[in-house]
């Protein structure tokens, strides 16, 4: 079997295998084709490549020759590919039934990680999981980066500097980051989360939660946010503006699969805050955690800054596609029998959850869902 990585296209930096990982697939028994380039953006050149035992090659080859690809974002992909080739990425599916049907419909064989069931024995495999933490922790750098004012206290001859007041929604993995993140730089942290039992975990990284009684349980919802009652949205409303008016940097991190991001930051709260104060909205690609957030752009209300960017992940190129390797290569374990061919096992719920088409059909119930009843028949 060939294993094909493409090039990604700018402003994507990231690349879905690293030289050492490409190593451990050769020694499978998987032959690897690297695109020309594809990895200068993440720092690895193709030299480190071909020492791993990959052969470089054109887009066109790569496309052509490869009986799987790896390509990160959906949009790569090239029109021209293998006959009953398979890909591999981060497609967003749920937001994308369309592409996904066109895919199915030229015979491809989907995979897409963010849809990969999140259970104990899928943590090795959990793109979400590996880049969130990245893009928490550069959160707070680039807020640190865009604040006016320090992050810690200072008790200087000149006067006293108070630290930095910062709030969390969500304590996810991006948002656990976040915390830890900000308190090393030693500002004070609180955080907000629908679920009680994040507590314990917020509170140990010294940070304060902040409780909102009433919400629906979210135990069943793979780490994710679900949605919740009227009532407990105008409580929610209302202790979130208390808290957010005092805040000087605030991070959004707050999305449900599928749907639009739940608006938890009002126009109202951001011209409450004091001028200066900086907001990061890591759902931005969603529609954002704030009322005024627009993706991959930042904007200045009232003097509040909002950076709406869900690809933080991406300004790490290096350590970012590091991880997301490890992540690929251990699903690809699932899959890649003995002879370094391609063995399918559907009794494996992580095979399963993660297929998006096969053999010419959408194979995922909850894509069929959002796709005409005509279009998989």
């Amino acid at each position: 079997m060939i294993i094909g990585v493409l090039k990604e296209q700018i402003p994507e930096t990231r690349v879905s295998l690293v030289p050492e990982v490409v190593a451990q697939l050769v020694k499978m028994g998987v032959q690897v084709y690297i695109e020309d380039g594809a990895g200068e953006s993440a720092f690895f050149n193709n030299k480190s490549y071909a020492d791993a035992g990959a052969l470089i090659k054109s887009r066109n080859e790569v496309s052509q020759e490869s009986d799987f690809i790896l390509t990160i974002q959906p949009d790569n992909l090239p029109q021209s590919l293998k006959a009953n080739a398979a890909i591999l990425g981060v497609y967003q599916p749920l937001f994308h039934p369309a592409l996904m049907q066109q895919f199915s419909d030229k015979g491809l064989t989907v995979f897409s990680l963010d849809t990969i069931p999140r259970t104990t024995r899928a943590q090795a495999m959990d793109v979400l999981s590996s880049q969130a933490n990245i893009a928490g922790y550069k959160a707070v750098l680039l807020a640190a980066f865009q604040y006016s004012r320090y992050f810690p206290m200072f008790m200087t001859a000149a006067g006293s500097i108070a630290p930095a007041k910062v709030l969390i929604l969500g304590a996810g993995v991006a948002g656990l980051q976040a915390i830890a993140t900000a308190r090393r730089l030693g500002s004070v942290v609180e955080v907000f989360d629908t679920r009680p039992a994040v507590k314990e975990e917020v509170m140990s990284l010294g940070a304060k939660f902040v409780e909102v009684e009433g919400a629906a349980d979210a135990s069943k919802a793979g780490g994710y946010a679900v949605e919740q009652s009227e009532e407990f949205q105008a409580k929610q409303k209302a202790k979130i503006h208390e808290h957010a008016r005092k805040a000087d940097i605030i991070i959004t991190t707050a999305q449900i699969p599928g749907r639009k991001a739940p608006i938890l930051i009002t126009k109202e709260m951001i011209e409450d805050m004091r001028a200066g104060s900086v907001i990061i909205d890591l759902a931005s690609v969603t529609g954002g955690n704030t009322e005024l957030t627009i993706n991959n752009e930042t904007i200045l209300h009232h003097g509040v800054t909002i950076i709406g960017n869900s690809a933080l992940a991406a300004t790490m190129p290096s350590d970012a596609s590091k991880l997301y390797s490890k992540n690929v290569l251990n699903f690809l374990k699932l899959i890649i029998n003995k002879e370094g061919g391609i063995n399918l096992n559907w009794e494996d719920d992580l095979v399963k959850g993660t297929c998006i088409a096969h053999d010419c059909k959408i194979v995922n119930e909850r894509i069929q869902s959002l796709l005409p009843s005509t279009a998989n028949a």
